[in-house]
């Protein structure tokens, strides 16, 4: 049977969704081939703010990976662009001077950054934010340059800035209108947004208009219309996009603003369709994915010659994705002289709610600080539902009032608006395909495949159906002596005020009476977090508590005198070339971490090996804090070295004999040029020019892992606090033996940055691990 060729020039979302769509409805119909100017595959560009502010990487935000396509029989083409439409021949040319010819064609171009036309624009460092490409530009920027600039204040710039105040950078936002998000908020919105940003760390510069930018072959400085300037070394470009016509305008295809499409999404040339962003329907210009996807499933059913009514239009929605935010907005917010609004503040809780009606149908919505209610709310717009006087009441209620909606909406209620997945879906896919993670059914219906913004609303039904949070993987029993797992052991030894190994095993029912390897070490550890004052012992590798010495493969002993910071005299250094020489010690070694080891120690002079050094020994074996790793003064660098080694020495001082669920290296580096590898530790610390930057999450062994910026901090007082706080909120919550990189990634770094940037919380945690 005869396969019409069907094309798609660009591999971007919406075009994407219509392909998923064509292929579900008629599986058979179409030899399929799609083009693609990114040298990637379907990737979801609105979760690219994500991947700034480090929450996700690029491979959880993409969409269709190699396998989905060769699955499906698509040839993709990507870093090529298509240059031409030969219409009369029905044939594509590329930039690689490939030729395909086609049956049915879909543009789906998308849109391009609106670059500003000032003088300078083309210096490096100008960079626009549209890209998987540019989330690494300004990723690698951060690294060198700290002053970031991002002229626009709408709902691009403001997730642009927030991933870059993660990334360590100083961040001015530049809006040429007097309040933020002006399109999408009415001023008290704004107004609240623009205070929760600026404790955030933003600082905004309204009412400019940029003039110039300044820089010799890099941006230096920012110059507006009003003769004020403010320096840069990245200047972002989110002053919004425009619709990649081009190729449609030099085909002959009708275009204004974009490409003109009717009801069916054909254009003025036949077989010839149009999608997305780039697309103008009834003289309106969508630039958000829900009317995108819903022109997708139309031209899907068309070009598969299924009945349909056509598009006719969307209702836009927003919702801000910043952590620390909650922000929703829908329709005509303003109103005016035939509506009327319901407006609710509360200024204490910094909620704001602002509803407006036209008659007792819903036509518009501001929500901030609590937008439990906006799945809610879109609904009713949709479908210009009359709102009964107990809805109304319903929409108003406080954030603690509304933890049940969920529970309360209706089954034919939408969860997912980009698209559109409602309440009964999901239950029926959990219920029928024994869905238990908010994956599972973002991989089965779709919920939360989008902007995410209905995530919460998904992982709250899932609790509502299952009685758990069941976006969290199923957690397996601590190991084979026990069925409880690592939580319920750690709760029952709490509840039950358990103090010892054998007691929590007699009590808790241990299957292998002894124990096993697994189980020992993991409930000292434990009892250690749950009672502070409780010791771990473990005789087998330490001989006496006070003067520590580690059992070696030969049954011989290894001493390792303490040196703070890698640091020790020409005394102590004598001492221990006499103490070598008494006890016949011939293995003395000098490790990475800057510190003498005596090796080979029988256990008969251990004694006498402890009483002539007579100094504070070091024991590291195990899971502990390890020794600081510092950088004295290599050829390459002659920096001041005394800020790094004090603050080497303050650390190990505060974190001595501290266990921890896995052993944390650390490294300080006394400038940029790295010197002790800080980039690739549990914890790293650099110097910069205003202070230190703060790394973790690093790993050094056989699969090297870089550090991510947690932080950047002015003094050495602030570094250790910001150190503690960082590895007491390990100790509590991750579980033992679980890498500092692998319980970041499970609990996520925003999180961990607003539990340490909360001044009581992190003064609580200094203090229980000054207990430990």
């Amino acid at each position: 049977m005869y396969k019409q060729k069907l094309v798609l020039v660009g591999n971007g979302m919406a075009g994407l969704r219509c392909v998923e769509s064509i292929i579900s409805k008629d599986p058979t119909a179409f030899e399929i081939t799609i083009f693609g100017s990114e040298p990637h595959v379907n990737y979801n560009r609105i979760l690219l703010s994500t991947v700034l502010q480090g929450n996700t990487s690029f491979e959880d935000i993409t969409i269709n990976d190699r396998d989905w396509y060769t699955k499906n029989n698509i040839q993709l083409f990507t870093g090529e662009t298509v240059v031409k439409i030969d219409k009369e021949t029905r044939k594509i040319k590329t930039d690689k001077e490939r030729e395909v010819y086609y049956d049915k064609l879909i543009i789906a171009t998308g849109s391009i950054p609106f670059i500003l036309p000032v003088t300078g624009v083309d210096k490096e460092g100008v960079i626009a934010f549209r890209t998987i490409e540019d989330c690494q530009k300004m990723i690698e920027t951060s690294r060198k340059h700290k002053k970031a600039v991002v002229i626009g204040g709408g709902l691009l710039g403001l997730e642009a800035a927030r991933g870059l105040l993660n990334l360590g950078m100083e961040v001015n936002v530049v809006h040429i209108a007097d309040h933020l998000m002006e399109r999408q908020l009415d001023s008290t919105a704004s107004l609240l947004l623009q205070k929760e940003l600026e404790n955030q760390g933003m600082n905004f510069l309204l009412k400019k208009e940029t003039q110039e930018i300044i820089g010799n072959e890099r941006v230096e400085r920012v110059r507006f219309k009003d003769r004020t300037e403010v320096e840069a070394d990245l200047v972002v470009m989110a002053a919004g996009v425009r619709p990649n016509i081009q190729l449609a305008k030099e085909s002959g295809i009708d275009t204004n603003r974009a490409i003109i499409v009717n009801n069916y999404l054909e254009t003025s040339i036949p077989n010839i369709y149009a999608v997305g962003e780039c697309v103008e329907h009834h003289g309106i210009v969508y630039g958000l994915v829900k009317p995108l996807y819903e022109q997708g499933e139309v031209l899907a059913k068309h070009i598969c010659e299924m009945k349909c009514t056509g598009y006719q239009g969307s209702v836009l929605s927003t919702q801000l994705k910043i952590s620390g935010v909650e922000l929703f907005s829908v329709g005509d917010f303003l109103g005016d002289e035939t509506t009327k609004s319901i407006t609710t503040f509360d200024e204490l809780d910094g909620v704001y709610k602002k509803v407006v009606f036209q008659g007792r149908k819903i036509i518009g919505a501001v929500l901030y600080g609590d937008t439990k209610v906006s799945s809610r709310i879109l609904d009713m717009i949709l479908k210009r539902q009359e709102v009964s006087s107990v809805e109304k009441h319903a929409l108003f209620q406080s954030p603690s009032m509304a933890e049940g909606l969920i529970a309360s909406m209706a089954n034919h209620e939408i969860i997912c608006n980009c698209n559109a997945v409602s309440k009964g879906a999901i239950i029926g896919a959990v219920q029928n395909k024994g869905l238990t993670t908010v994956e599972q059914v973002k991989q089965c219906t779709k919920a939360s495949d989008s902007c995410g913004g209905c995530k919460p609303a998904v992982t709250e039904l899932l609790a509502y159906i299952q009685g758990d949070l069941s976006d969290q993987a199923e957690q397996t029993a601590l190991c084979s002596c026990t069925t409880l797992t690592e939580d319920e052991v750690v709760y029952k030894m709490q509840l039950q005020d358990l103090t010892s190994v054998r007691e929590a095993m007699d009590v808790l029912g241990w299957e292998n009476t002894g124990g096993c390897s697994t189980c020992r070490p993991a409930l000292s550890y434990y009892l250690g977090m749950i009672h502070p004052e409780y010791e771990i012992r473990q005789q087998t590798l330490f001989i006496n508590e006070q003067k520590n010495a580690t059992v070696q493969s030969d049954s011989r002993y290894s001493v390792i005198p303490q040196m703070y910071g890698g640091m020790t005299n020409a005394k102590d250094l004598r001492k221990i070339a006499n103490v070598a020489d008494k006890y016949d010690i011939s293995q003395v070694v000098v490790t990475s971490e800057q510190r003498i080891h005596l090796m080979g120690v029988k256990k008969e002079d251990l004694p006498g090996v402890w009483a002539d050094l007579d100094m504070p020994l070091s024991s590291k074996y195990g899971n502990t804090v390890q020794n600081v790793k510092t950088c004295i003064g290599e050829h390459v660098c002659s920096c001041d070295k005394k800020q790094s080694l004090l603050l080497a020495v303050d650390l190990e001082k505060r974190l001595e004999h501290v266990s921890t669920p896995y052993r944390i290296k650390m490294g300080i580096s006394a400038c940029m040029h790295n010197g002790a590898g800080s980039t690739t530790k549990d914890i790293g610390v650099m110097g910069i020019e205003r202070g230190w930057e703060i790394y973790v999450g690093g790993s050094s062994g056989r699969n090297v892992r870089a550090g991510e910026l947690l932080c950047v901090v002015g003094t050495n007082e602030e570094a250790i606090e910001i150190i503690i706080g960082f590895i007491q909120y390990y100790r509590e919550t991750a579980n033992y033996l679980e890498r500092t990189w692998q319980w970041i990634e499970r609990v996520g770094l925003i999180h961990v940055r607003e539990v340490l940037f909360d001044n009581e919380l992190s003064q609580q945690l200094s203090q229980r691990l000054e207990m430990a």
